[in-house]
C-alpha cells in the first residue's frame, strides 16, 4: 500500500486491518443489510483511513475513530443505495416466491424468521438503522452514539425510541397476520408477511 510510508506503520495497519475486519464488515452489513455494499464500505474505510494512518494510530481508541468513518459513508450512501436495492428486490421476491420446496420446511422457517428481523430491520430509516445497530449491536451508550454521529443525545433517544416503538409494532404485525393465516388454514406453510405504513 504506497499511501504508508515506513515498515512499521504499514505492518501496524495491516494488523490493525486483519484484527477490525470482521467487527466492521459486521457493522457494514447491519447498516446496509448487503454483504457486497457491506465489503465495499469497508474497503472504502480503509482506503480512507490509511491516509490518514499515522495519525489514527496514535489516537487512545483507534478502530472508534474509523467506525466512525464508516458509519459516516454508510449514512451518506444510504440514498443511492435504496435506489438500487429497490430495484434488485422486486426481482429476487419473484424468484424466490417461485421456488417452495418442503423438504427444507424446518430450514425455511428459520430463514423466514431471519429475513422477517433483516426486512424489519431495514425499513427503519438510515438514521434509526444507525442508532439501532450502534446501540444493540455495538453495545454503545446513547451519549457515545451522540459523539458518534454528531447529534445531541435527546436526537438519538428520541430516534431510538422511534426506532423500537416502529419495530415492536412490525413483529406485532407479523405474529398477527401469521396467526391469523395459521388459524384458518392450520395445514398452510406458506406465512404471509405484512408490513405496517
Amino acid at each position: 500500500m504506497e499511501l504508508l510510508s515506513g515498515a512499521v506503520s504499514r505492518r501496524d495497519f495491516e494488523r490493525f486491518v486483519v484484527e477490525s475486519s470482521p467487527r466492521l464488515l459486521r457493522i457494514g452489513y447491519l447498516l446496509t443489510w448487503n454483504i457486497q455494499e457491506a465489503e465495499d464500505l469497508v474497503q472504502e474505510t480503509y482506503l480512507r483511513s490509511a491516509k490518514r494512518w499515522p495519525a489514527i494510530s496514535q489516537m487512545d481508541f483507534p478502530f472508534a475513530y474509523v467506525r466512525q468513518v464508516l458509519v459516516n459513508l454508510a449514512l451518506r450512501g444510504a440514498k443511492k443505495r435504496a435506489r438500487r436495492t429497490a430495484e434488485l428486490e422486486r426481482f429476487d421476491s419473484q424468484f424466490l416466491e417461485t421456488r417452495a420446496d418442503e423438504r427444507f420446511e424446518g430450514g425455511i422457517l428459520i430463514i423466514e424468521t431471519r429475513s422477517e428481523i433483516d426486512s424489519m430491520l431495514s425499513s427503519l430509516s438510515r438514521r434509526q438503522r444507525a442508532v439501532i445497530v450502534l446501540r444493540y449491536f455495538e453495545d454503545l451508550s446513547e451519549n457515545e452514539i451522540a459523539e458518534l454521529l454528531g447529534w445531541p443525545p435527546g436526537t438519538v433517544k428520541s430516534t431510538a425510541a422511534r426506532a423500537l416503538e416502529y419495530l415492536r409494532q412490525s413483529s406485532a404485525s407479523s405474529e398477527t397476520s401469521f396467526s391469523r393465516n395459521h388459524q384458518h388454514n392450520p395445514q398452510s406453510k406458506e406465512v404471509n408477511h405484512v408490513k405496517p405504513n
